[in-house]
C-alpha cells in the first residue's frame, strides 16, 4: 500500500502531513548508451528533477559543481544545446528513453 492511502487516517496524528511528500515517481534516463530506471523528485530542492536515488531529492546542493556548470554553460552553452538536440534526435537509446517517459 502507498503512503498517500493512509494519509486520511494519519492527518489527526500528524498535523503538518501536507508538507511531507514521500512517494517518488519513476522515470527512465540514459547512462552512456544504456537505459536505466531513475526517480522524479516530487519535493525538496530538486523538485521535478530526475535523480538516481530518491534520497538525492533532499540532499544539499554541491556549490562547487553548480559554479563549474555555470562557467561551462557560459563558455559552451550554444554548442551543448546543439549537441544535445542532435543526440536526442539520432541516438536510439535517447529515443527509447523518450518513448518510455511518455505518459
Amino acid at each position: 500500500m502507498r503512503f498517500n492511502e493512509f494519509k486520511d487516517t494519519l492527518e489527526a496524528l500528524i498535523p503538518s502531513l501536507d508538507d511531507i511528500e514521500v512517494e517518488e515517481g519513476m522515470a527512465w534516463a540514459k547512462r552512456g548508451n544504456k537505459v536505466v530506471r531513475k526517480y522524479r523528485c516530487t519535493g525538496g530542492p530538486r523538485k521535478s528533477r530526475i535523480v538516481s536515488k530518491p534520497a538525492q531529492c533532499f540532499a544539499p546542493p554541491d556549490i562547487k559543481k553548480r559554479i563549474k556548470l555555470k562557467m561551462t554553460k557560459a563558455r559552451l552553452g550554444a554548442r551543448m544545446v546543439r549537441k544535445a538536440k542532435k543526440t536526442k534526435r539520432v541516438n536510439p537509446a535517447s529515443r527509447r528513453v523518450q518513448a518510455l517517459n511518455k505518459r
